[in-house]
């Protein structure tokens, strides 16, 4: 789609943000496809996750929902599934989705292990994993050696947020091992720093690896990209299980894919919607009236509840205007 342009950044890269989410737990009802854990009371709790990837931007709230990728037993393992595989499972399922597109997949510290960032290069994909020094002892051995013989690069920009000055103060350097364990995969180290400019208090602080090469004009952009990733718990996760999409809600369990399809069906609506507010104007004028998500859905609730609307594009009308004719439903 055309409009995904805009979205795009590091020479025409797609940023997709990797996280995972609980849609559903108990301590009665459960199906195959649960995953369990087992409280030191002894209590088991049934649940089940799924992988939610979403094309975001640092330049746009929107973000768009990508196919999911269910955390779930998989046939043949006796250990019970995790992110990170369920994550090299939709690389290796959704690989071919992107022919011709570049992308650079996004994740926490959890991602930035030699085997899932091998797995994004095996398949084509960048990446941008947040890199923690407390889970990467070799990296930052590494890195602090070489900086003491000055082979760490700087580089300070000052950036207006809306509503005051900001000093990114940035960090990196290339070709630097992963791990201790050989073949140690090389990789890219950027640190990014965000102080208020008017007292120099600390308002950002994170760390990342990218296979992107670092220099004094790309390093800002593999920051603010890394930075980004954020907005699949914001703009995402927040707005599916707390405005009006109820992703946590039990709608259905069912014997063993109930959950997982209306799942499904409720990031399908959250990305028609999405879509809708980017393309349909008369869509765009309703919530902006409207404001919030949870009052629009109501609205549409309630009309339908004892309206009849030929057509999606009736009920917008009628939205819009109140003087456009339609049918009372005949509830007898």
């Amino acid at each position: 789609m055309g409009f995904l342009k805009a979205y795009e950044i590091l020479r025409g890269n797609l940023l997709v943000a990797m996280d995972g989410t609980n849609y559903y737990s108990s301590e009665k009802v459960n199906c195959p496809c649960c995953s369990t854990k087992t409280s030191k009371q002894g209590k088991v709790t049934y649940f089940h996750q799924a992988l939610l990837p979403v094309i975001v931007s640092p330049d746009h709230e929107s973000v768009f929902s990508l196919p999911p990728e269910f955390i779930t037993p998989q046939d043949g393992s006796e250990k019970q599934d995790c992110e990170q595989n369920a994550a090299k499972r939709w690389i290796s399922n959704h690989a071919s989705l992107f022919a011709g597109q570049k992308i650079t997949l996004l994740g926490d510290d959890l991602y930035s292990r030699q085997p899932t960032c091998q797995h994004c290069l095996d398949h084509d994909f960048n990446f941008i994993f947040v890199c923690l020094p407390t889970s990467h002892p070799t990296l930052y051995e590494w890195l602090n050696y070489l900086e003491a013989n000055g082979e760490v690069k700087t580089t300070q920009h000052r950036r207006w947020n809306g509503k005051y000055f900001e000093i990114w103060h940035c960090r990196y350097l290339n070709q630097i091992p992963l791990r201790d364990q050989q073949p140690a995969l090389l990789v890219n180290w950027c640190e990014l720093k965000i102080h208020r400019e008017s007292d120099a208090q600390l308002l950002y602080h994170n760390s990342w690896i990218t296979n992107h090469f670092l220099t004094p004009h790309i390093v800002l952009d593999v920051c603010r990209a890394g930075r980004t990733r954020w907005r699949t718990e914001n703009e995402n996760h927040n707005i599916l299980k707390n405005r009006g999409y109820h992703l946590e809600h039990n709608f259905g369990h069912g014997k063993q894919h109930l959950a997982s399809v209306l799942l499904t069906l409720n990031l399908l609506a959250f990305l028609l919607h999405t879509v809708l507010g980017l393309v349909d104007e008369r869509y765009q004028r309703i919530r902006v009236q409207r404001g919030t998500h949870k009052g629009f859905f109501q609205d549409i609730l309630s009309l339908t509840k004892y309206l009849f609307f030929e057509s999606w594009h009736h009920l917008l009308d009628f939205m819009l205007d109140d003087s456009v004719s339609l049918a009372v439903s005949n509830s007898s």
